[in-house]
């Protein structure tokens, strides 16, 4: 195989989630950082690669991939031993289902460009804050009615999913924005086992930031 390269930033909820994938599938990769802050998405050089202009880009077997849960489910189709997804097909459908809680539902209305754009319409400095809490707590309140029909150690099955690699970057991205998570108790239960997998640790944006 050629070599593995991810365009990410270190905070990017959704380039979070691919690096997770690539390290359950135990998959060397060079990281390029794209600095969002900084404006490097809306490069030249980078729109060449994503036309979008978001992170993160994947390149790999000689493609250029973008979207993250594409990427995801791309990963687990080349590697279905590693249970990104699960084999039966109802049981995928179900671990697809919360991963787009998160990241169809949550994500896009907290993502970066957003937030930023609510604070130019509004004269209120904390209005970002309150927006990003706001959302996110209503999603992840959501996702936790949708946990509460199982209680195993993740967030479907003994193992972590495509679900799992969905909710830890955005309880991450909770904890930083000081939503509540009281009542969130299988969504904070099930990031705990998660935080305990040496693939989740080698992902978090602490490290990636390094």
């Amino acid at each position: 195989m050629s070599e593995v390269v991810l365009y990410d930033y270190w905070r990017s909820s959704a380039s979070y989630r691919v690096r997770i994938a690539l390290h359950m599938l135990g998959m060397s990769y060079r990281s390029v950082s794209v600095n969002l802050l900084d404006g490097e998405q809306r490069s030249p050089d980078y729109l060449k690669l994503n036309p979008q202009g978001f992170v993160p880009t994947l390149v790999i077997d000689g493609k250029i991939m973008t979207q993250s849960l594409s990427i995801i489910e791309y990963l687990a189709e080349l590697r279905p031993e590693c249970g990104l997804m699960p084999a039966a097909i109802a049981d995928r459908q179900h671990v697809r289902a919360l991963a787009y809680a998160v990241a169809m539902d949550i994500h896009p209305i907290c993502n970066t460009h957003v937030a930023a754009y609510v604070a130019t319409i509004s004269d209120r400095a904390e209005v970002r804050e309150e927006w990003m809490r706001h959302f996110i707590s209503g999603g992840l309140h959501k996702l936790e009615a949708m946990l509460s029909g199982f209680d195993g150690p993740f967030s479907f099955g003994d193992t972590p999913t495509m679900a799992d690699i969905c909710l830890v970057p955005q309880v991450y991205n909770a904890r930083r924005w000081g939503v509540d998570l009281t009542d969130l108790k299988r969504v904070v239960e099930v990031d705990r086992r998660c935080s305990e997998l040496p693939a989740f640790q080698a992902a978090h944006p602490d490290r990636a930031k390094l």
